[in-house]
């Protein structure tokens, strides 16, 4: 069931370094949330708090509240683990495991949550993960070849359904298009509006007119000054966002004035 966010308060570090400041919003469920604006300024660091991928980096650390359907994901009894099984991610550079075949690829998240099942479940559920990716008829004949053997796109939404085959609230991904060519990228936006009828995402984007074409509200965050931490500068549906900001700022970012 895909979940809303609530972030309040949010400061996020590296080390002693504050790296974004003060962030405050609400992610509605099932929908599409973009971030954007220039590079540095904390959108894939805020992304990568929503499911506790920030903490793996040595030293850095989140205050603040993350709430998912009442439940504050930095509390101290919550498991990491659980949280990433809960918000999925996928990342910037297409990853399949090299060594698993497709089939293997999408149920590796399930296998390493130590659930077993018997073969006619499994391929139950590779093949709902598979057509939930707009993947199943490209591949549905060759399963067992390995998942690196497929092309960049396919790549890519091959990473879609091992992150959908556990059935997560909410999809991350940070840049998912950004390796791709045009084509493929046409395809993962497609596949986007799809699944947001199912899950609630988040995407962070330095494509522009993807922000505008994939995502039902945006958030452009931005920094004063190299060395300042990242803020979130506006938030509002993106319609508003790209024809009639709130500030001077957002407006010089989409129109390419700077960034």
């Amino acid at each position: 069931m895909a979940k809303s966010i609530d972030v309040s308060d949010v400061n996020i570090y590296y080390g002693d370094f504050l790296a974004v400041e003060g962030v405050n919003m609400t992610i509605r469920a099932k929908s599409v949330t973009a971030f954007i604006g220039p590079s540095g300024c904390g959108k894939s660091t805020v992304l990568r708090s929503l499911n506790r991928m920030h903490e793996v980096i040595p030293g850095a650390r989140v205050e603040g509240k993350i709430v998912v359907d009442g439940q504050d994901l930095y509390a101290p009894e919550v498991d990491p683990v659980a949280v990433r099984r809960q918000v999925g991610m996928v990342f910037q550079r297409p990853n399949p495991f090299p060594t698993m075949s497709i089939y293997e690829n999408v149920i590796s998240g399930l296998r390493l949550n130590s659930k077993r099942m018997n073969k006619s479940t499994a391929d139950g559920v590779v093949e709902k993960s598979l057509r939930g990716a707009n993947l199943w008829n490209e591949v549905k004949d060759r399963l067992n070849k390995p998942g690196a053997g497929l092309s960049g796109g396919q790549q890519q939404r091959l990473c879609i359904a091992r992150a959908i085959a556990v059935q997560p609230d909410v999809l991350l991904m940070d840049e998912p298009c950004s390796a791709l060519d045009p084509i493929s990228t046409s395809a993962i936006e497609d596949l986007i509006h799809e699944l947001k009828s199912d899950y609630t995402i988040v995407i962070v984007t330095h494509n522009m007119q993807q922000a505008a074409r994939v995502s039902d509200e945006t958030g452009f965050f931005n920094l004063k000054a190299t060395g300042e931490p990242g803020r979130l500068v506006e938030f509002n549906p993106t319609k508003k966002m790209f024809s009639n900001p709130d500030e001077s700022a957002t407006e010089a970012y989409i129109s390419g004035r700077f960034g």
